[in-house]
């Protein structure tokens, strides 16, 4: 099976628990990694025939940025469950990362893995 990926998606957003993170936007850092047979887009050379990548960035962008969610956890299965349910896409490896969260750490976060990647 092949893989479309997205990387360093960035998307600001309301996250966290504490009082001061409800007040302010934080940028998010996503990498996906969705399972797709490309053989048909390539022999078609169509872009109706692909994982539109773009689509799900523009889809995932509107719903994080109109989010208010206090853990990156919860953020991130429902990312998942946009991309499988949305775009019918069987397997998903979501990274989500919070940069700067931690002190002396480049980022924070959780990654995740929802269905069953084909061979």
């Amino acid at each position: 099976m092949d893989i479309v990926f997205i990387e360093d998606l960035r998307i600001d957003a309301v996250i966290g628990i504490y009082d001061w993170e409800r007040r302010i936007r934080q940028t998010l850092s996503f990498d996906l990694e969705m399972a797709f047979d490309n053989r048909r887009p390539a022999a078609s050379d169509d872009i109706a025939d692909t994982l539109n990548y773009k689509s799900i960035s523009k889809r995932l962008q509107a719903y994080v940025e109109a989010s208010s969610f206090g853990l990156v956890e919860t953020l991130a299965e429902r990312c998942a469950e946009i991309v499988q349910n949305e775009f019918g896409v069987a397997w998903v490896r979501l990274k989500l990362s919070k940069p700067g969260a931690v002190r002396g750490a480049k980022a924070v976060g959780v990654r995740i893995e929802r269905g069953t990647r084909p061979q």
